[in-house]
Order: structure tokens, then sequence, then C-alpha cells
């Protein structure tokens, strides 16, 4: 019965919705691109991570030190992270 308990458990955990991101609106956009530009960046792809978190990332940014980066920000459009590709 406690082997049949934990499958059951496992299987609910593994069908759990699947959390895809989205494309940010074009005002959206614009406040990432504006970020990205104060610190010294451009380029990249914008997402937004559709849970209730309001985090922003833009992947593959280029900035002026000749690295890529992906950059997230939070729903203020502040950087939170940047990591080095």
């Amino acid at each position: 019965m406690k082997n049949f308990a934990i499958v059951a458990i496992a299987l609910a955990l593994c069908s759990a919705p699947a959390f895809a991101d989205s494309k940010p609106a074009e005002d959206e956009a614009g406040k990432i691109k504006q970020t990205l530009s104060d610190w010294g960046c451009d380029g990249g792809t914008f997402e937004k991570e559709t849970e209730a978190s309001s985090i922003f990332e833009a992947d593959d940014v280029k900035c002026k030190d000749g690295n890529q980066y992906d950059v997230k920000l939070d729903g203020s459009f502040k950087v939170i992270s940047i990591t080095r590709d």
C-alpha cells in the first residue's frame, strides 16, 4: 500500500501542467529594451514567464563588453539576474 501511495504521488506531480513562457506586450518589450540599453546592452529575445512571478527574460543579449548574457527582470523592469552565456 505504501508503494502505491508513492507511485500515485509521483504520477500526480509529473502530470502537473507545464507553464509556457509567452511574448511580452509591445510596451513591456519597450521597457525591457530601455533597461538593457541603460546597462549598455541590446538585442536578444524576450519572454514573459506565465507564472504569477511577473518575471521577464531577455536571452542572448549582447553587451558592450563583447559578451552575451541572459538577463532576468522583475515586474518593475529592474534587473535581478545577469548570467553570462
